[in-house]
């Protein structure tokens, strides 16, 4: 079993930025690809963005490319969110995936955490 645990959550006003980061339990999670997931609320959760265990593979929702960088240090993973948007307000979510390879699908990712709350104001 995985832990994973997200933090860097918050209030940030429009145009701001916020760095999440993503820490598993166990040394494995280093050989594996993880992913960042958010769910607006009401809405379905979606892709944002991940990363191959090497850190040389990256991929993100055309809806942050641009803005957001995903990057890793072996087991941790980091989200910089720059020029934050209020469609960006969302629970957000670190998983880590069984593969080496990034996947947008979340069925690809067995280890969750419980989620950071990011709230972008105007």
């Amino acid at each position: 079993q995985v832990h994973v645990e997200e933090s860097g959550g918050g209030l940030v006003q429009a145009g701001g930025s916020l760095r999440l980061s993503c820490s598993a339990s166990r040394r494995t999670a280093s050989n594996n690809a993880v992913g960042w997931f958010r769910r607006p609320s009401g809405k379905e959760r979606e892709f944002v963005s991940a990363i191959s265990w090497r850190g040389d593979i990256t991929d993100s929702a055309d809806s942050v490319k641009g803005r957001f960088t995903i990057t890793r240090d072996r087991a941790k993973v980091y989200l910089q969110m720059n020029s934050l948007t209020l469609e960006d307000t969302a629970v957000y979510y670190c998983a880590v995936s069984r593969k080496s390879i990034s996947s947008r699908r979340p069925e690809d990712y067995p280890y969750w955490g419980q989620g950071t709350q990011v709230t972008v104001s105007s």
